[in-house]
């Protein structure tokens, strides 16, 4: 069996909802008066504040020859640690583990892990990722670091499109924020030479604790030809809680080389 979709599912899987919490919908309107300092600047602020989170999620996947549902445990330290179990009908099939300078997975199915640097995760999802990029995505951040002189903004359909003035060769992204809240609504990363998108679309954003988390995402992987296609619900999310990160490669395991 290939691991490559559950793995990509783990990697990124993203984002943190709240059972009960108030939702908040696109009410506001956009400024067009707003500079883009003031944009991104809001936009940092808008990174939520939590030392430690849990959370349960359904995800759905599908290509063009399978479609699967898994329900994926996430539980983080932020600024430290994320760690994803996959479950299918209560039996897990893999556990991934993040740190600032390391990944560790493995998947029971194949009997097969990997343990090393960013380098793996970066070449499965085709654009380079580490640590903090991957906790941007799960608390609907942007994953780059804007400097204010550097991007553009335009104004379309009611939310902040900001994008480099500059895109670098053969990487075009695009994002777009939500004019009531400041996180993102979507974004798009593209290696035209390469055939390569990746876009990440986040459903309504609910308020926990003054700060702000999606409910759902939909993330669709474009190479060549081949399409991925990852729908996430989040069924529930708690905060600041004691949560442990167990994490062992079995015995006997294969270990995926580059």
């Amino acid at each position: 069996m290939n691991v490559k979709p559950h793995f990509f599912m783990l990697a990124v899987f993203v984002i943190s909802s709240c059972g009960g919490s108030k939702s908040v919908n696109g009410s506001s309107k956009v400024n067009p008066s707003l500079s883009v300092k003031n944009i991104v600047s809001a936009h940092d602020a808008a990174s939520p504040d939590f030392s430690t989170l849990a959370a349960r999620i359904q995800v759905e996947y599908e290509d063009e020859k399978k479609q699967q549902s898994i329900t994926v445990s996430l539980r983080m330290k932020k600024d430290e640690t994320i760690w994803i179990k996959a479950s299918l009908l209560g039996i897990t099939i893999s556990k991934l583990i993040l740190t600032p300078d390391r990944v560790s997975y493995y998947e029971t199915l194949g009997r097969t892990y990997f343990d090393g640097d960013f380098s793996l995760l970066s070449e499965w999802l085709g654009t380079e990722i580490d640590f903090d990029k991957a906790q941007s995505i799960l608390l609907g951040q942007s994953i780059f670091k804007m400097n204010n002189s550097k991007y553009s903004k335009r104004i379309i359909q009611n939310s902040y499109q900001l994008f480099p003035k500059q895109q670098p060769e053969n990487f075009i992204h695009y994002l777009f924020l939500n004019p009531q809240n400041f996180k993102v609504a979507s974004g798009s990363l593209s290696q035209p030479n390469n055939n390569r998108l990746l876009s990440i679309r986040y459903g309504d954003y609910q308020k926990m604790d003054n700060d702000f988390y999606p409910t759902t995402i939909v993330i669709i992987a474009t190479e060549n030809e081949s399409n991925k296609r990852f729908n996430l619900n989040y069924k529930k999310i708690d905060l600041n809680l004691s949560v442990n990160f167990p994490f062992r490669i079995p015995n006997g395991y294969k270990e995926i080389q580059l």
